[in-house]
């Protein structure tokens, strides 16, 4: 008995930048189920679940295709005072993609990859930081934050000062 054997479809392969844009992708469905930034207001929103660390939203600007957001920590940096961990991240509406356009765990990109890095070292530097944000949001996520624990930050000082 004779059996045709089917070559097997090619998969194909997805290359680095490819590959990027599929965590730009994860990034947006993770960032928008979190806390969705695209229908926020500019100005500083807090999530706070009571373990003492709260996470601070800032929402810088908005625009009609893109949101510019940064997500931290009040937690700063003994050496340079910077708010560390955080990232500053591109929302992109029509695209639904969202790309952390630079982090500061520690140390800025231009003191890991200086100020004109090659291309292929520019890519894998995006990838490193755009998974560390995907592992933020996720683990943010199952800390317990989200929509429902996010309040404006200038409401939240209201009640405060109001409950005094």
């Amino acid at each position: 008995m004779t059996q045709a054997l089917a070559r097997p479809a090619s998969i194909p392969k997805l290359n680095r930048f490819g590959w990027l844009m599929a965590l730009y992708a994860e990034n947006h469905a993770r960032l928008s189920r979190l806390f969705a930034p695209a229908d926020l207001v500019p100005g500083r929103y807090v999530s706070s679940i009571g373990d003492g660390l709260d996470v601070y939203l800032d929402v810088i600007e908005t625009h009609r295709y893109t949101v510019e957001l940064r997500l931290t920590y009040a937690l700063r940096d003994p050496e340079t005072g910077e708010l560390d961990p955080s990232a500053f991240v591109r929302l992109y509406r029509d695209a639904r993609q969202a790309e952390a356009t630079h982090c500061y765990v520690g140390r800025r990109w231009q003191d890991v990859i200086g100020m004109y890095p090659p291309p292929a070292e520019l890519i894998s530097h995006r990838m490193r930081m755009n998974t560390f944000l995907g592992k933020w949001l996720e683990y943010l996520a199952e800390s317990g934050h989200g929509v429902a624990t996010l309040r404006r930050h200038d409401d939240l000082v209201v009640a405060l000062e109001a409950a005094d």
